[in-house]
């Protein structure tokens, strides 16, 4: 049985899983990435919703797959997903507690994007390594790994709200609805000495941003702000070619005039030229006098 298998109480609000349900809604086709044992996509289920699963223990995929329409089994880090799932769209992406298990996870997101159906959106549960358990725990030098929780020993990527909101935009995300659970930061399951630490330490920073935020969760939208910035930029690098290109046809320009005014210099020089200029300048005086007869 998969280590993150877990039971939901619908009734408790203060919960990612809870959340994650609420965010997807019901009626939707969904893609569960990292589906464990199928707990959240058979509840998902239960609500109307057609899902399918991603999965990387093979025990966990194998019970998904009595309750989910199809589960795919690998590392989504070399899975061709869009192979795997036979070019299927999906209205809602669920990655829940899933993308700090990985090295790299914004190459992973953004291929997810690319499976979403128009007006899609992915849904993200994410620890908040800024929790104030983990700041106190640092005071006293302590960074302990778990077998779950704020410091699960398999997270490989740790992440705040500004950098939770970084990764989205480089997938080309945007949040449209950020929520949070909380947990006080002497209750979680990092372990902190609160009477060792000086007076007023803990309540410092119980008041400090997100201190009390145990998980983010968000649901993030195709940002359409990304695809303008990559016009305007196919654009610009357009109008510089063309720029280059008049550039270049400027200085040929510029050649061939200069090739012109020097063959003008060779032919004004010759003898013929000079000999002729007397009677052309006797022509002119002849031609202005005629003018002021008249």
């Amino acid at each position: 049985m998969s280590q993150y298998d877990t039971t939901l109480d619908p009734s408790v609000s203060n919960n990612s899983h809870v959340q994650l349900l609420d965010l997807v809604g019901g009626n939707k086709t969904v893609l569960d990435v990292g589906c464990a044992t199928g707990y959240l996509g058979a509840e998902l289920v239960a609500r109307g919703c057609v899902v399918d699963g991603v999965e990387y223990d093979a025990d966990a995929a194998a019970t998904a797959a009595k309750a989910l329409r199809h589960v795919v089994v690998g590392d989504l880090t070399t899975l061709d997903l869009d192979a795997e799932l036979e070019g299927r769209r999906y209205d809602v992406i669920v990655c829940g507690d899933i993308l700090e298990h990985l090295a790299d996870p914004a190459p992973v997101l953004r291929r997810l994007v690319g499976l979403l159906a128009p007006g899609g959106s992915v849904v993200i549960s994410m620890p908040n390594v800024s929790h104030g358990s983990v700041r106190l725990a640092l005071l006293q030098g302590r960074w302990e790994y778990q077998e779950l929780g704020l410091l699960d020993r398999t997270h490989i990527r740790f992440f705040t709200r500004r950098t939770l909101l970084e990764l989205l935009r480089g997938a080309g995300l945007a949040a449209a609805e950020v929520r949070t659970t909380t947990k006080d930061p002497l209750a979680s399951e990092v372990e902190v000495d609160g009477a060792a630490l000086p007076t007023g330490v803990v309540d410092w920073v119980r008041g400090q941003p997100d201190a009390l935020t145990y998980q983010f969760l968000v649901r993030a939208v195709p940002d359409d702000s990304v695809a303008a910035v990559d016009a305007v930029r196919a654009r610009a690098e357009e109008l510089a070619q063309q720029l280059a290109e008049e550039r270049g046809r400027a200085v040929r320009l510029e050649a061939d005039l200069a090739r012109a005014r020097a063959d003008l210099d060779a032919v004004r020089s010759t003898r013929s030229m000079r000999l002729l200029a007397a009677p052309r300048a006797v022509y002119g005086r002849l031609l202005r006098a005629r003018g002021g007869a008249r």
